[in-house]
């Protein structure tokens, strides 16, 4: 972040604090989404170095949240003004700059992959199940695949095991008993109440990952 005018590190480091927690965002005039007031939490800032007018700070926060933003929230705060000067995202999920592959290197291994050698390519692109390790999941029968890739809600008959702490409200990822993704969806009921209903809505489906078809539906 670039201040705009001096300003006294012990204030730059006090006003930043105040930033954690919840905070009233209107996405930049150069953003993809409507420019409407929302709330947006930011879980930790911590600042690195301050060299002159600029601050180099960590943040973590929720999806959606503006830092070209946040850095003018701070330097309205602090009435220097301010200005995002570089971004660099470190984490989204479990991925994280150590699952970094340069643009050189997707290029090399899509080269050798038109060859017919896919062994590099196979390291850098990992399985849709990679980027649901963090949530917690519920695995179903076969015979409730198809209905779930049509976008029907998960019905406790259908479910046959699920991770231990589930709340309601959570984000859920279905899963086959051969751990292949199906779905992403909002939990309707928590743990205890999974284990205890035998009929009932248990998941309603936000995003369907897997094709239809792949577990056709069985004749009866």
């Amino acid at each position: 972040m670039n201040l705009h005018k001096d300003a006294n590190e012990d204030k730059i480091r006090k006003v930043m604090k105040e930033f954690i927690g919840i905070n009233i965002q209107k996405p930049p005039v150069r953003s993809a989404v409507k420019r409407v007031e929302r709330e947006r939490t930011v879980y930790y800032l911590d600042v690195l170095e301050i060299d002159g007018k600029n601050v180099l700070f960590r943040v973590g926060c929720e999806a959606g949240t503006y830092i070209r933003t946040l850095a003018v929230q701070i330097g309205r705060k602090l009435g220097t003004g301010a200005s995002m000067y570089q971004l660099v995202r470190t984490k989204v999920a479990m991925f994280d700059d150590t699952n970094w592959i340069s643009l050189h290197d997707l290029k090399d291994a899509l080269e050798f992959y038109n060859q017919g050698e896919d062994k590099e390519i196979r390291k850098i692109i990992y399985p849709i199940e990679k980027a649901v390790e963090h949530l917690p999941k519920i695995w179903v029968f076969d015979n409730a695949v198809d209905s779930l890739c049509h976008g029907a809600e998960l019905n406790i008959p259908g479910i046959s095991k699920f991770s231990e702490g589930i709340e309601k409200g959570d984000m859920i990822a279905v899963m086959t008993l051969k751990d292949e993704l199906i779905a992403i969806g909002e939990s309707l009921l928590d743990y205890e109440d999974m284990n205890k209903k035998s009929r009932g809505s248990a998941v309603k489906i936000k995003r369907v990952v897997m094709e239809i078809g792949v577990y056709p539906k069985r004749e009866v």
